[in-house]
């Protein structure tokens, strides 16, 4: 044992899955545009592309069930008389998306119902789909379009012009301009969306009080002279930022909103490519990804006691461009899958990768799918503007795994209004509370609409012998026993007859007694009756009882089944540590015998060293 603590985590195995080339979105016209985006954008039902088309510009959505190769001519959406550069779908609505243009204008769009990029026309037939609202006010591009996420139809904008406005898009005007004095970088909401971090070209990080149209904090962000990403954590008041330093290694950071004057344990240098990491959240597992623009790698850390533990790197040889995230409510649950990234390869296409937690389980897992965000907004423009702030309702992915649609479990959680301590706040009529707005995280109810079936112990058990099976060679290539090198198996709900006097062959039930008294040999009489294979008469069975499949047992109405069958999962565990376990030790005696072997061969060459020392000397004296 080499005394290395190893990190637990559900999370320490995910891996990336890559798709064929024919299940991907194929003949695509990806936009060339240099602007700093990331291109495409997805929900759960369809997925946007800034398109290179002449004569203006447009972008495509693609439905996400019909892959494969398209033809030359399909459906756009065209309107902007410049490039596309951004787009954003309404976290609330999967068929309303925005796109921001060079032109200075932002377009509203809705998704036809039936939509399809094989229509049963000509090609020469095909039309185009226009806006169904226009957005004017930038003089200047719009180089980044934002939903809130708690508010329904509050869009940000960010400008050539150097400002952030925010719109209401029913009413069609800006209600609020931020002055940020500097191109734009990025920009990102708080999850009660009173909040809006930007970076921007004068390297500065300012987390704005948008209601109050002021920054309530700005800080020194990345010194490089590249672009500079930012993200928040969902509900977390911390933000990460990656970016470049004056030597042009990329960084990542995590910052305090509180505080922000310095980043938490300084800047993390990551390498010396110089693509932008794109930074993407999942606040379900915490874990953030970063993706290469410009390289086919897909790193992703879990967040841990403030720092950022890093996880596994997804490898390509496909670089890609721009990149996006499905949204939580549109992963794969029946295949474990905790986040999809569809990420553009050459301009052409566009292909998924799915990340997955290593389990073979039968049953929702509700340890890596806590609730998550659904389609019912906290409030409407309105209060928004009004002042108020609430986090969204939440939904159970338990409902999505059993086929039951989204089910809310969670009402709106409001949030207390909070000035951050920005410096001189204007007079108020009414006082607030001094509590920064997502210093803490107000408690969830647990998701009680959706009752399911427990996981049963023998289905832990074989997750957790396929978990040691997948990862043996791991185990075999190091001497080193690590506690966590697989996924713990989800924990049962309830099992009151798994407790340790159920366990214990001491405290068997009759039935227990009755069939050693028959069955075992007197010779072995401490031999626990999970360990025999016995056959209990017809006559001596009772009518109520049922027989247990892995032992034979008969028990009464089922009683103490959960009992022996773990008792059973955890021989059969045991029989393959064992052998594990005996092969570590035998690499250990080997090293020992290879390590005397060399200490002897060292010694050995010493004395002949010193002997031809001795002869070299008596040489040289016969020869004065």
């Amino acid at each position: 044992m080499s005394g290395r603590f190893v990190r637990s985590s559900k999370y320490r195995h995910v891996f990336g899955r890559s798709t064929r080339k024919e299940q991907c979105y194929d003949n695509l016209r990806v936009s060339a545009n240099p602007w700093d985006s990331n291109l495409v954008k997805v929900n759960p039902k369809y997925l946007s592309v800034n398109w290179a088309a002449g004569g203006g510009g447009a972008f495509a959505v693609i439905p996400l069930e019909e892959r494969g190769k398209f033809t030359e001519r399909i459906p756009l959406f065209r309107g902007h008389t410049a490039a596309v550069l951004d787009t954003d779908w309404n976290p609330f609505n999967d068929d309303l998306i925005a796109s921001g243009s060079d032109d200075g204008k932002v377009l509203l769009w809705r998704v036809p119902e039936g939509f399809t990029l094989r229509p049963d026309v000509d090609a020469d037939e095909i039309q185009d789909i226009a806006p169904v609202g226009k957005l004017s006010g930038h003089p200047k591009k719009i180089g980044h379009v934002l939903f809130n996420p708690a508010a329904e139809n509050i869009l940000s904008t960010a400008s050539g012009d150097f400002t952030v406005k925010i719109w209401d898009i029913e009413a069609g005007a800006p209600k609020l301009t931020l002055n940020v004095g500097d191109m734009v970088y990025s920009q990102s909401w708080s999850a009660n969306g009173s909040l809006l971090v930007t970076t921007s070209r004068d390297k500065k990080l300012r987390i704005w009080d948008v209601r109050q149209e002021r920054p309530a904090h700005e800080a020194q962000g990345h010194t490089g002279a590249k672009n500079s990403r930012v993200v928040w954590l969902g509900e977390r008041d911390r933000i990460a930022t990656t970016g470049f330093s004056k030597m042009s290694d990329r960084q990542l950071a995590l910052w305090d909103m509180r505080a922000p004057a310095e980043p938490i344990n300084g800047f993390k240098v990551l390498d010396s490519i110089s693509g932008v990491c794109m930074p993407f959240w999942d606040d379900g597992t915490q874990c953030l990804y970063l993706a290469g623009r410009g390289d086919g790698n897909i790193r992703y850390f879990e967040l841990e006691n403030d720092k950022f533990e890093y996880l596994a790197e997804y490898k390509s040889a496909d670089p890609q461009r721009g990149i996006a995230f499905m949204p939580k409510r549109g992963v794969n649950v029946h295949e474990n899958e905790v986040a999809r990234a569809f990420k553009t390869v050459s301009d052409t296409y566009i292909e998924p990768v799915s990340f997955i937690v290593p389990r073979r389980a039968e049953s929702f897992q509700d340890d890596i799918y806590p609730p998550t965000a659904g389609l019912t907004p906290a409030m409407g423009p309105a209060d928004w503007l009004a002042g108020k702030e609430a986090i969204p309702p939440k939904i159970s992915l338990a409902s999505v795994y059993e086929g039951q649609g989204l089910k809310e479990v969670t009402g709106v959680q409001e949030k207390p209004t909070s000035t951050l301590g920005a410096p001189e706040p204007k007079a108020e009529s009414a006082p607030k509370p001094a509590e920064p707005t997502l210093a803490k995280k107000a408690p969830e109810p647990e998701p009680t609409p959706v009752v399911r079936p427990a996981p049963s112990m023998k289905e832990q058990g074989a997750s957790m012998a396929a978990m040691v099976n997948k990862f043996s060679d791991e185990e075999e290539a190091e001497p080193v026993v690590e506690e966590s090198s697989f996924d713990e198996p989800p924990k049962p709900v309830e099992h009151p007859a798994c407790t340790v006097e159920s366990v214990s062959p001491v405290k068997a039930s009759p039935w227990h007694q009755r069939e050693e008294s028959k069955s075992q040999p007197v010779s072995k009489p401490s031999t626990p009756p999970a360990q025999t294979n016995n056959r209990t008469p017809a006559s001596s069975t009772p009518a109520a009882t049922t027989p247990n499949a892995s032992t034979g047992f008969p028990f009464p109405d089922g009683t103490n089944t959960a009992a022996s069958a773990l008792h059973d999962e955890i021989q059969k565990l045991t029989n393959i540590v064992e052998p594990l376990l005996n092969k570590i030790q035998e690499q250990k005696q080997q090293i020992e015998s290879l390590t005397k072997t060399i200490e002897s061969l060292e010694a050995n060459q010493e004395k002949q060293i010193q002997s031809l020392n001795e002869k070299i000397v008596a040489l040289e004296a016969k020869l004065d």
